[in-house]
């Protein structure tokens, strides 16, 4: 029986992508090889409980939510996410994979609708994108953003103008907590001339950053 290491199960609303506001269940996996400087997820570092993925998979589904998000961490880094994901659409679940992008999305059901983050020169981490990965994604998967500043804007933007990632499907520019001002990001979106979506972290807005919201 595969299984996977939890950090922790809960139902919440949904705070980032095209589904934000809706009442999600969300599995956060435990790891992830990354050390973005703005993460608010490290308390996922390290720990967790180690479930195989049928009990797993029946507390998720114990939270009565139609969406399901399996996030991290970095969920692709275990083998049993795959499992679990096939589990969740079987059960008739709308799959939401949050992804960092450093590992590959080939073997995601396409079922699933992948958010995979492109790392910005601002997280530090800007060397682990995969570009192999922007061809993969299909017409429901989304790209998200998040800019620690200007200078992030300016590298985000011109990866999407070059690639016209935004033609084909959603993309996402966020401000990192605490970090570029939501309405400076919002106007030079606006004035950008590129259809690329602001996105506010809801579930910290109404909340805090806090773990389990």
């Amino acid at each position: 029986m595969p299984t996977v290491r939890v950090t922790e199960i809960f139902r919440s609303l949904q705070g980032e992508s095209l589904r934000a506001g809706f009442p999600c269940a969300f599995v956060r996996l435990t790891g992830c090889a990354l050390r973005c400087v703005w993460c608010d997820s490290a308390y996922a570092f390290s720990g967790g409980e180690e479930l195989d993925v049928d009990e797993a998979a029946r507390r998720v589904l114990e939270l009565e939510t139609e969406l399901v998000e399996v996030t991290g961490g970095e969920p692709l880094e275990q083998e049993g996410v795959y499992a679990l994901m096939d589990r969740l659409l079987a059960a008739g679940r709308t799959v939401l994979l949050e992804t960092g992008g450093h590992v590959p999305i080939d073997r995601v059901d396409p079922r699933v609708i992948k958010i995979v983050d492109v790392k910005a020169p601002g997280s530090g981490m800007q060397a682990a994108n995969l570009p192999e990965n922007l061809e993969l994604l299909g017409e429901r998967d989304e790209l998200k953003f998040v800019l620690a500043d200007r200078r992030d804007f300016e590298w985000a933007l011109a990866l999407v103008s070059e690639k016209e990632l935004d033609r084909a499907r959603t993309v996402t520019f966020s401000p990192a907590w605490e970090g570029v001002d939501p309405a400076a990001l919002a106007g030079w979106i606006r004035d950008s001339g590129r259809n690329v979506r602001l996105g506010l972290q809801l579930h910290k807005i109404l909340w805090g950053d806090v773990p389990g919201k």
